[in-house]
């Protein structure tokens, strides 16, 4: 009884020995065996690692593509003209034994606030050497690329991979904002008159080739209608001349009933004549004015 007494805790501990010396890394990440604060193994690939119990430690560091968004910085590209940038990063641990060395028991938390001061550093330096519009334009691309590349040599000595760079957002800052915005104003206001100005030009111009086109053609026609009309004058004077040379007598007839159907209408005025008068002839005989 005795012997089993002691064999039974004895087993206990040295399970909770060997339990304690086991310890499994998962495929997301890497593992460092301490001892006493001193790197002892490295264990990168997942599965089963072994440490000495009660005296080395385990210390698991992410091995995925972390994200970093980093606090908006103020920028003052070479016009002076200040921007408020908004970035973020992806970076992963690529050296776990530089990376316990750089940062120490801080870990992850000291190592992005590191690589944060890093990227501001990098950033005011790039931008700085460009103008407000190529950070506006689509040199953006070349320009995130080489923050980046900047940041690279910086944060291998921490034992970061800065996979990528990149601008989410760049505003004015807020003081500046109404300025800028009464300049755009102005500016959409003098190329509105502008436009104004020369649709009312161009306005004019059709209005004065329109009526200027009215004006030809209106005189076209009255001069076509005027050579028509005299034309028509000239045909009826030659018609009523073939006519009189041919029959004097139906001629003067023709005149005659033709001013009396003028002259002898309803509410014409009084007309006072003697009865001898030619203008009678017709009306006394139906042979006409009497031939001596």
């Amino acid at each position: 009884m005795r012997k089993t007494a002691f064999l039974l805790p004895a087993a206990v501990v040295v399970l909770l020995l060997a339990a304690s010396s086991v310890f499994i890394v998962d495929e997301r990440e890497k593992a460092l065996v301490l001892q006493f604060g001193r790197i002892i193994t490295v264990k990168e690939e997942p599965g089963l690692g072994f440490k000495v119990p009660l005296i080395q430690d385990v210390v698991r560091y992410d091995d995925r593509i972390l994200s970093r968004d980093l606090d908006p910085i103020e920028v003052t590209p070479s016009d002076d003209r200040r921007l408020v940038v908004d970035a973020f990063a992806r970076y992963r641990i690529s050296d776990v034994t530089q990376f316990r060395e750089a940062v120490g028991a801080g870990g992850e938390e000291v190592a992005a606030r590191r690589l944060d001061s890093i990227l501001r550093a990098e950033t005011r330096e790039v931008l700085g050497t460009v103008s407000s519009n190529d950070i506006l334009s689509t040199d953006r691309e070349a320009l995130m690329l080489q923050i980046r590349n900047g940041a690279i040599a910086e944060a291998e000595s921490l034992g970061l991979q800065v996979i990528d760079v990149r601008l989410k957002r760049t505003d004015l800052p807020p003081e500046n904002l109404n300025a800028t915005y009464e300049r755009m104003k102005a500016e959409r206001e003098r190329e509105a008159a502008d436009e104004i100005a020369r649709g009312n030009e161009a306005a004019q111009r059709v209005r004065a080739q329109a009526d200027r086109t009215v004006v030809e053609l209106v005189s076209d026609a009255q001069r076509q209608a005027e050579i028509t009309r005299g034309e028509a004058d000239a045909e009826r004077n030659r018609i009523f001349a073939e006519s009189f040379g041919a029959n004097p007598e139906f001629f003067d007839f023709y005149r005659s009933m033709t001013a009396y159907q003028r002259s002898l209408q309803p509410g014409n005025s009084t007309m006072v004549l003697s009865p001898e008068n030619e203008f009678f002839d017709y009306l006394k005989s139906d042979t006409g004015p009497a031939t001596e």
